[in-house]
């Protein structure tokens, strides 16, 4: 069974602290095979450190739950306030949708999408997170529910967006669908 004992300087947030055990926990399993119930992880905090010549006392910042801000992304894309989804984009953003069609802009998708539909929404999506080095990968499936150009509408057409996050925002989305293969059945 294992125990994790973490030592963090005093000033992160009860969330945060939640989420480092719930998540050591997780790795720790993924590892070793042992129960929910046998595995144990403790935050001890420290009230100073020093390294390289310097005194620490208070932690550092805190990134923000990758699948929340890809939840709050997509909110923003739904409800067309892409200004407002623009925010979540790192400089470098990339997004590849399907026939490989890659974009780097809001505008572009908007145009790529304009001969396919005239409205396409997400339902009843689910998030799973994966931790890689410094970034945080994001997978988000769900069906998708819309109009087509000729007025009529489709639904329950799935779909899955992989998004990278470093530091906070939205570097990578690739994204896979059924829209073609329904479309081309019609």
């Amino acid at each position: 069974m294992p125990v994790i004992s973490v030592t963090l300087l005093p000033g992160y947030p009860q969330d945060a602290q939640q989420r480092l055990v719930q998540r050591l926990a997780h790795t720790a399993r993924s590892v070793i095979d042992a129960s929910d119930a046998g595995t144990t992880v403790f935050i001890h905090e420290a009230s100073a450190y020093r390294r390289d010549g310097n005194v620490f006392s208070t932690g550092g910042p805190v990134l923000p739950e990758a699948s929340q801000l890809v939840a709050q992304f997509l909110n923003c894309m739904a409800a067309r306030n892409f200004e407002a989804a623009q925010a979540f984009l790192a400089p470098n953003f990339e997004m590849v949708f399907p026939g490989g069609e890659t974009m780097r802009q809001l505008p572009e998708l908007l145009a790529w999408a304009a001969p396919r539909y005239q409205r396409v929404a997400k339902a009843g999506m689910t998030y799973d997170e994966s931790w890689q080095s410094d970034k945080t990968v994001v997978y988000c499936r769900g069906m998708l529910n819309g109009i087509w150009l000729d007025g009529s509408e489709f639904k329950d057409i799935r779909f899955i967006d992989r998004f990278e996050v470093v530091k906070g925002k939205l570097q990578r989305q690739d994204v896979w669908n059924d829209l073609a293969e329904i479309r081309a059945q019609r």
